[in-house]
């Protein structure tokens, strides 16, 4: 009898996700088992485990997901695990902090679509402004955007919070290619003057962008938001919004909202489970995901749109 597919899904955070959980048990994983609180000194140890209680054909039914809320801590943890593999014991290993990966990729991958739709344009040398972007969403968008040849900053209420977490993902995350700059809500007015895009990314139910704010763009082209939950991030953009003109814009701007953000980030997350699955049954080459193999594949869907 084969064995079942097994997922073990690794937080260092008191509770899994819910989503998380029905997304792996939707893309065919049998069974997708907890280990809460999670250090990152007992990664090891945990996925040596898993490796060395199959054969090395069963084996191949097992693999490691790694949630949380902290990018940085999820990314150590990713590295943490592949360097704990001992061939022929080797699973694949995927890593989605807060959804935050599949979600930015998903919004970064919708707005390129709309750049290039609407202005026939890419994110090369735009300026993007990530509202509330110290968060991991936000995180991994301004780097993703970045790497894609836009100036980014990341704009949070505290100017030294903001400046720490852009370093963080230039050093952590940029892999020398992005110069992301952090600045303050503040000084919104002054940077709408000159934003192609923006994101909105603060926590749910705090719109980030007003109505006036909007209107005072003389250049906005698109803006995404990913908070579904009441009020909008951004005034004007609802979350069925998909390239729908923004009320209230007087530059023609476009918005991308939650719900249409939501579709692809549920198609990037379930690919890539199901990817993870598929390689080690079918090649026995184990893959280990992040946000860059997240962007790849939004973009792929993105494009039969």
């Amino acid at each position: 009898m084969e064995k079942p597919f097994i997922l073990h899904m690794f937080t260092p955070e008191k509770n899994l996700s819910p989503f998380d959980v029905n997304m792996a048990l939707d893309a065919g994983w049998i069974s997708a088992i907890p280990y809460l609180n999670i250090e990152l000194g007992e990664v090891t140890a945990l996925v040596q485990d898993a490796i060395f209680s199959r054969s090395p054909s069963g084996v191949k039914r097992t693999g490691i997901f790694i949630g949380g809320r902290d990018v940085k801590l999820a990314m150590d943890m990713l590295r943490t695990a592949k360097k704990a593999m001992v061939p022929p014991f080797v699973i694949s290993v995927f890593a989605d902090p807060s959804g935050a990966f599949t979600t930015a990729a998903a919004m970064v991958a919708m707005v390129e679509r709309e750049l290039e739709k609407r202005h026939q344009t890419s994110l090369q040398g735009k300026n993007v402004l990530a509202l509330g972007g110290t968060g991991p969403v936000g995180q991994i968008a301004s780097v993703l955007a970045a790497k894609a040849g836009a100036k980014v900053t990341i704009v949070g209420r505290q100017l030294e919070r903001s400046q720490r977490i852009a370093e963080l993902c230039n050093t952590e995350f940029g892999n020398g290619e992005t110069h992301i700059q952090g600045d303050a809500d503040a000084n919104k007015p002054e940077l709408m003057k000159t934003a192609d895009v923006v994101f909105a990314t603060a926590a749910a139910g705090i719109e980030v962008l007003n109505a006036e704010l909007v209107a005072s763009a003389p250049q906005l082209k698109v803006a995404a938001d990913v908070n579904a939950v009441p009020p909008s991030g951004i005034a004007g953009l609802g979350p069925h919004h998909a390239g729908t003109e923004i009320e209230g814009s007087r530059s023609g701007a476009v918005g991308v909202g939650a719900l249409a953000i939501g579709n692809i980030k549920y198609q990037t997350q379930h690919r890539l489970l199901n990817l993870m699955r598929y390689q080690l049954r079918q090649t026995d080459k184990p893959v280990f995901l992040d946000y860059n193999d997240a962007f790849e594949v939004a973009r792929e869907y993105v494009k039969k749109l």
